[in-house]
Order: structure tokens, then C-alpha cells, then sequence
């Protein structure tokens, strides 16, 4: 029997919640690679609201959800500071698509990974995370913000929250397929 692997990428800002993600969701325990911000990031890292983050991916996250003995979905969260984005191409060579996560109080740290994926024509959604409360913003406000395609789905998630990941993976595997050419 054939099994099809099927890649997804966890991108977004510094702080929004990859890592989390990835860990809430995966069937197994998740590999990161998180190190210890210390005091070489200060003046680097722009820790402005995630001030109580004490540690960053410095290369990926990686976990693994199995849909059925046929298809299995393997997870790679991206780094979120810019020195690492170098890393970015490696994830994202052969990916379906990707969830960038959004945290609405640090709106501007989404920005880099929305662009990346429209520039290389990779489908994405967006998703709000609502871990650090109610978002104090609707869907037009972030939508324009953003500058989103009307085509590209936004929605709400939490990233601690298994059950809200796995909706927000549907929506990207429905949304990517949408996209695929209808075979004639």
C-alpha cells in the first residue's frame, strides 16, 4: 500500500504561536527546536507585547498527524525572526500550503510571511490566534490590514486548542484544493 505524505507549514511573526500549534495538533510528540532567548537578542528580537517569551525556534517544528493508513500530514513550523527566514524555502519546498498564524496585537510581524506565501503562489490561510483573549478587531479590519486576496480564507483559532488547529488544517487542505487544475 501506498502512503501519501502530505506537508503543511506552521509560519507566521515571532511569538504567534507556531510552535504551539504544532504541538497541540501532532500525534506525537513534537520535535523543536527551541533555545533560551538570552541577552545577545536584546536590540534583535522585538519582544514588544510577548514580553514573557522566554525561548524561540531557531530552525523548525516537526509533528505528524495521521489521517488514514493512506494519507499522513507532516507539520513543519517555521522560525519567526527574520534572521532565520533563510530556513523558509527549505520548509516550504514542496508544501501543499501553509497556516500563518496572526496574533492582532503584533499585526505587523504577519506581514512577512503573508507576502512570502502570495509571492510564491503557495495557498494559505490566515489564522487569527485568540489565545491571548477576544480580538478586538473584525474580519474587514484584519482582512484590509493584511491586504488579503478575498480568495484567501481567514479565520479564528486557538493555538493551545487541538480541536480549533485540526479546523484550521481543514480549511487550508480544503482551500489548497480548490486551487488544484479540475482534471478534464
Amino acid at each position: 500500500m501506498d502512503r501519501t505524505s502530505v506537508k503543511i507549514v506552521v509560519a507566521g511573526g515571532f511569538g504567534t504561536g507556531k510552535t504551539t500549534l504544532v504541538g497541540s495538533v501532532s500525534e506525537i510528540p513534537p520535535l523543536t527546536t527551541e533555545e533560551v532567548l538570552t541577552q545577545a537578542s536584546i536590540g534583535v528580537d522585538d519582544v514588544t507585547g510577548v514580553e514573557d517569551k522566554t525561548s524561540t525556534t531557531v530552525a523548525l517544528d516537526f509533528g505528524r498527524i495521521t489521517i488514514s493508513s493512506e494519507v499522513v500530514l507532516y507539520l513543519f513550523g517555521t522560525p519567526g525572526q527574520d534572521r532565520f527566514w533563510f530556513i523558509w524555502d527549505e520548509l516550504a519546498q514542496g508544501a501543499v500550503g501553509a497556516i500563518v498564524l496572526v496574533d492582532t496585537r503584533r499585526l505587523s510581524t504577519s506581514f512577512p510571511a503573508v507576502d512570502y506565501f502570495e509571492r510564491r503562489g503557495i495557498p494559505f490561510v490566515a489564522a487569527v490566534n485568540r489565545f491571548f483573549g477576544e480580538c478586538p478587531y473584525t474580519e474587514d479590519e484584519i482582512r484590509s490590514a493584511l491586504e488579503l486576496d478575498p480568495a484567501v480564507p481567514l479565520l479564528w483559532c486557538d493555538a493551545r486548542d487541538r480541536a480549533s488547529c485540526k479546523q484550521a488544517l481543514i480549511n487550508l487542505v480544503r482551500h489548497a484544493m480548490s486551487r488544484l487544475p479540475v482534471a478534464g
